[in-house]
């Protein structure tokens, strides 16, 4: 045979991935003829006798909670999520419970024995969007492997301060901030490779409505990712910069803006291969009221700024041959 150990266990055991086999043979959860093996690069001969245990993570110490969720599909083996913006995915520091995982646990019972509850990507606690959670093991493995490769299709709207003058390709690693670590950055080195391809939907006065479609899923990507563009999200926390306002803008559309507290980002459409039926599938999910607002505000500004200039656009100076006076109405006539 003179195979790696983890390739061998990965066939043997395709309900788990490989990198979970490796993980736990890591962790000294494999014996090989009666001992321990902590190496997964160890070549098995054949004919070896192993016992391997996986411990799921413990998210059933999770407590559930009702929770209200927002199920746009859900079959055997999948659920899709459209998650509003304010509600976490996972517990972690500061956010103990009332996360998306507590909700699927209190609805989906079964989930305690799935990883993380399901729960294959996540969304920042600001982002709203569509979000898909395994069932079955098997489902979310084959689902791991689908991000692995890139093949599962995620599409966010967003809206962003500066005019973006045409779409592209941002092709930059991320990882840790050196110098905040509760922050990601772009890395010369060190980071992990991330790309982002975008395109533009929409020009306003100082800002511009993208779309952005993600070839790999980093922590933040997209925000970090437009920041290093010199186009931070509207209403980013943590990236983004005083809220631009446009000069003479209505007071009413001021307040709005200065009120709009989290990053303008909704993931608008989700794709990928079915893991129990092979088949392609797709889901789409409008921007929430609070974007949609948005972008009706900087609409309206844009409209009113342009009506204010009165008809000027209708004068043809470069051809006119002479100097013209025009008068609509005696009253227009100065005494």
């Amino acid at each position: 045979m003179n195979q790696r150990l983890d390739v061998v266990l990965s066939n043997a055991f395709p309900d788990y991935s490989r990198n979970r086999i490796q993980q736990a043979i890591k962790d000294g959860m494999l014996t090989l003829d009666g001992e321990i093996q902590k190496k997964p690069r160890y070549t098995v001969l054949g004919g070896e006798t192993v016992e391997l245990k996986i411990e799921l993570q413990d998210d059933q110490r999770a407590e559930a909670q009702d929770i209200d969720l927002n199920i746009v599909y859900e079959d055997d083996s999948i659920l899709v999520i459209n998650k509003p913006a304010g509600l976490v995915v996972h517990p972690g520091a500061g956010n103990p419970d009332g996360t998306l995982l507590n909700g699927l646990l209190f609805h989906y019972p079964n989930l305690r024995a799935v990883p993380r509850a399901g729960i294959v990507h996540r969304l920042d606690k600001d982002t709203s969007g569509l979000m898909v959670v395994a069932k079955t093991v098997p489902a979310q493995t084959h689902l791991v492997e689908q991000l692995q490769r890139h093949a599962v299709e995620r599409i966010y709207d967003a809206v962003v301060v500066g005019i973006v003058k045409q779409g592209g390709t941002v092709d930059k690693p991320i990882g840790r901030d050196p110098k905040d670590r509760k922050k990601m950055a772009v890395r010369a080195m060190g980071g992990k490779p991330a790309v982002s391809h975008f395109r533009v939907l929409e020009h306003f006065r100082t800002h511009s409505r993208i779309r952005v479609k993600l070839e790999t899923g980093r922590t933040h990507q997209i925000r970090v990712h437009m920041t290093y563009q010199g186009f931070p999200l509207v209403g980013d926390p943590v990236y983004g910069k005083k809220f631009r306002i446009p000069e003479k803008m209505d007071p009413e559309f001021v307040d709005f803006l200065r009120q709009f507290n989290r990053q303008a980002l909704h993931a608008g459409a989700l794709s990928f291969t079915h893991p129990s039926t092979g088949k392609t599938m797709k889901w789409r999910a409008p921007m929430p009221d609070d974007m949609l607002e948005l972008v009706d505000i900087l609409r309206e500004d844009l409209e009113m700024y342009q009506s204010s200039f009165n008809g000027y656009s209708d004068y043809d100076y470069e051809y006119a041959n002479d100097i013209q006076v025009e008068y609509v109405t005696d009253e227009d006539i100065p005494d």
